[in-house]
């Protein structure tokens, strides 16, 4: 990954970006393509958006692979982003790993085969001392899944009903060692936060350009970036101007 000097940039850059990979499909229908063809264009449009996000000194990424809720899709289709995802591990885990990449998974192992479950472990394991980049990978995820999830731990573990609070719950959700998003970006124009991170990005900015995920390059990211750093972020509080 190349280093690019911070030129053309804002000054507030987020630490960490999220992103929902949206409009595959549509890519892949517009161009005559079968649905997976959208899905690989989209897998190899991921490393220029991390080579990017190191440039520009993003710490933290979090991308949407894969939720709870797409398990529901025909079922070629989700035998080939199978496919896709085990190609893509075995392709470009040794490039991210040279890179300083960290992988870590967010969501569950359950419902993904032997193989697969095994590829995603070894990733996590061989990269767990990289810290150029901390890329989170949603893969089986969902937030309302994932709240359950830290429920049922908590009472588990024996938790006292007066012990609950944020910093409890933080401790518990898969994001644990990662801060909240700054920014989130859902791809191709569609509105909606589709159970990605329900209770981290609570505070997030969002932004929802109209270009399908395999066209959501490096100047488009710049372009989030800008925007972002035009936001006044205030968490519930009166904006100063305003007090």
């Amino acid at each position: 990954m190349n280093t690019d000097s911070d030129r053309n940039l804002p000054e507030k850059i987020p630490q960490h970006v999220a992103i929902i990979m949206d409009g595959n499909g549509r890519w892949a229908r517009a161009r005559g393509l079968p649905r997976l063809a959208g899905h690989r264009a989209g897998t190899e449009n991921l490393r220029a958006i991390l080579e990017a996000s190191v440039e520009f000194g993003i710490k933290y990424l979090t991308i949407y692979a894969f939720s709870t809720e797409n398990w529901s899709r025909p079922e070629t289709e989700v035998s080939g982003l199978m496919r896709i995802f085990k190609n893509a591990f075995g392709q470009e885990l040794r490039n991210l790993h040279e890179n300083g990449v960290q992988l870590r998974h967010i969501g569950k192992l359950d419902r993904i085969d032997t193989p697969l479950q095994q590829k995603i472990k070894d990733a996590v394991e061989l990269t767990k001392n990289n810290e150029r980049l901390i890329l989170n990978i949603a893969f089986n995820y969902g937030g309302r899944d994932e709240i359950i999830h830290v429920i049922q731990e908590i009472i588990k573990d024996g938790r006292a009903p007066e012990e609950i609070d944020d910093e409890l719950i933080n401790q518990y959700l898969y994001t644990a060692d990662s801060p909240d998003p700054d920014l989130i970006i859902r791809t191709s124009g569609e509105m909606r936060a589709s159970n990605f991170l329900v209770w981290q990005g609570v505070y997030a900015e969002w932004y929802f350009p109209t270009v399908y995920w395999p066209d959501f390059g490096k100047e488009e990211l710049r372009k989030a970036l800008f925007d972002y750093s035009e936001r006044e972020r205030r968490f519930g509080r009166v904006s100063p101007g305003d007090a």
